[in-house]
């Protein structure tokens, strides 16, 4: 299991232990946090799983792809350099502990 933190645009923080292979999108889907809605399931065809990564996170999660980067620009809440698609993480052991902070509005 991999464990993820949640932090809510208000400050609150939210831990839950996510399938390894999932991606942060799914396991904030299966675990109902608000904030992440994963309206398109995981395509990469809209922008409600936006999430801030943790900046000691960043380096290891790396940053979107062009069209990751493009999708993004459709992003209800700002987007800035720490800005991912939930959908497009992948959980594995060397994310265990990493830390998403969830933007303002998705829709």
């Amino acid at each position: 299991m991999i464990r993820v933190t949640f932090t809510a645009p208000d400050g609150q923080a939210t831990t839950i232990e996510a399938e390894d292979g999932q991606s942060v999108m799914q396991a904030a889907v299966a675990h109902d946090i608000d904030g992440i809605v994963g309206e398109c399931g995981g395509a990469m065809m809209c922008a409600t799983c936006h999430c801030y990564v943790d900046a000691a996170w960043t380096a290891r999660t790396g940053g979107p792809s062009p069209d990751e980067a493009e999708m993004l620009e459709g992003a209800a809440a700002e987007v800035d350099d720490r800005s991912r698609l939930s959908c497009q993480i992948r959980l594995g052991p060397g994310l265990y502990g990493l830390v998403v902070h969830l933007p303002e509005e998705q829709m």
